[in-house]
C-alpha cells in the first residue's frame, strides 16, 4: 500500500470505522443510507492481475512492484486457487524461497465475498478477521475481483459527494410543513436485511420529530413506514421505500419488482401472512403489515401482480384537523 492511499485510509476512517460506521458530528444518516444501497460489486476492483499457479514468488513479487498491489491471485481457466499477498513475499524473502512456485506458499485458506452482498457486509468482513483484502467471487464461484479498504473509502466518498449535492439540489427553503414540498427521501431495503430493518422508518421519526409533529401522528407514519419496510425485506425481492412530505401530507410509497400478490384482498387482512417458519422464528411475519397501515393511514393504496412487484402508498394527513 502507498503512502498516499494509507494516509486516504486514516482520513476516511475517521467516519468508516472498523465492522461498522461512526458518526461524524452526530449525523451518519446519509452515509448509512449509501452502505444499505450499494453493493460489493459496485466498490470492488474487476482490473484483475493473476498469476498460475506455475508462476514463481518472485514473479509475484515484480507483478506487484510493477502494479504496485499488494495481492495477487492465483487463478487458471476460470478457477481460483489462493492468494498472494506481500506478507508472504516477505516471508519468502527472508526464507530463501523467493524462487519456489507460488503455489507451494500461496494462501488457500481464504474469507471471500460474494459480488451481489451488501456493502455492509465487507465492512463487518473487514472489521471481523483484519484481512487487507478479500477476493470476490460471482454466483458462479469464479473470481470476478477483489476489495479493500481503499476501494470502499473512495467508492464512498465519490457516492457520499453525489448524494450530498442530489439532496442539496432537492432541498426547500421553506420551513413550513404544511404547503408544497418540504422533503423528499428514499430508503433502498434489501431482501432478508435484518439488520438493518426498521432503520428508515426511525429516520423518518427523527425528522418528524424536530419539526414538532404532534406525537400521535408520528406514531401513525413510524407504523406506517415500519409495517412496509418489513413487508419490503420479508416478502419481496428488495425494494424502494419513498418518503415525502407534500402539501401537509405525509407519503410513503413503497415499491418492489416482485413477487408480487396474487390476493391483495385477502393479504389485507389481519392474520394473514406468507412468511416460512425462519422468518416467523425471527419474530417477523405475523400477518399484521398491510392491515396495520391501512389502519393507520388516511388514504391507502395498494396494486400488484403476480410476478411483477407490489406497490403500497400511505397518506397521513400532518395536521389532526385536516380532512
Amino acid at each position: 500500500m502507498t503512502e498516499e492511499s494509507d494516509a486516504e485510509n486514516r482520513a476516511t476512517n475517521r467516519s468508516i470505522g472498523h465492522g461498522g460506521i461512526v458518526p461524524v458530528d452526530g449525523e451518519p444518516l446519509v452515509l448509512l443510507e449509501l452502505i444499505q444501497r450499494m453493493k460489493v460489486r459496485d466498490v470492488m476492483s474487476t482490473q484483475l492481475f493473476c498469476v498460475p499457479r506455475s508462476a514463481t514468488m518472485h514473479d509475484v513479487q515484480e507483478l506487484m512492484r510493477k502494479k504496485k498491489i499488494s495481492g495477487v491471485p492465483v487463478e487458471e481457466n476460470g478457477r481460483f486457487f489462493g492468494l498472494v499477498s506481500i506478507d508472504d513475499i516477505i516471508r519468502a524473502l527472508s526464507g530463501g524461497y523467493i524462487n519456489d512456485p507460488c503455489s507451494d506458499h500461496m494462501t488457500t485458506k481464504l474469507v471471500v465475498l460474494e459480488d451481489d452482498m451488501p456493502l455492509s457486509f465487507a465492512l463487518r468482513y473487514f472489521g471481523r478477521y483484519h484481512y487487507g483484502r478479500f477476493p470476490v467471487i460471482n454466483r458462479d464461484q469464479r473470481l470476478v475481483g477483489i476489495i479493500c479498504q481503499r476501494d470502499i473509502n473512495r467508492a464512498l466518498l465519490v457516492e457520499l459527494s453525489r448524494e450530498l449535492n442530489r439532496l442539496e439540489t432537492r432541498a426547500e427553503s421553506s420551513e413550513d410543513m404544511t404547503t408544497g414540498v418540504y422533503v423528499l427521501r428514499e430508503f433502498p431495503i434489501c431482501k432478508f436485511d435484518f439488520e438493518n430493518a426498521g432503520k428508515a422508518a426511525n429516520q423518518i421519526k427523527k425528522v418528524l420529530q424536530e419539526k414538532h409533529i404532534p406525537p400521535k401522528i408520528i406514531r401513525r407514519i413510524a407504523v406506517a413506514a415500519y409495517e412496509l419496510e418489513i413487508n419490503l425485506c420479508v416478502h419481496s425481492d428488495g425494494g424502494v421505500l419513498t418518503w415525502q412530505i407534500i402539501n401537509g401530507d405525509s407519503v410513503i410509497e413503497a415499491r418492489d419488482a416482485g413477487p408480487g400478490i396474487e390476493d391483495v384482498e385477502w393479504a389485507c387482512r389481519d392474520g394473514t401472512s406468507t412468511a416460512n417458519e425462519w422468518i416467523r422464528s425471527l419474530g417477523f411475519g405475523a400477518g399484521m403489515g398491510l392491515a396495520n397501515v391501512k389502519r393507520v393511514s388516511d388514504e391507502f393504496e395498494i396494486s400488484s401482480k403476480k410476478g411483477s412487484g407490489t406497490t403500497v402508498k400511505s397518506v397521513i394527513h400532518l395536521s389532526e384537523h385536516k380532512g
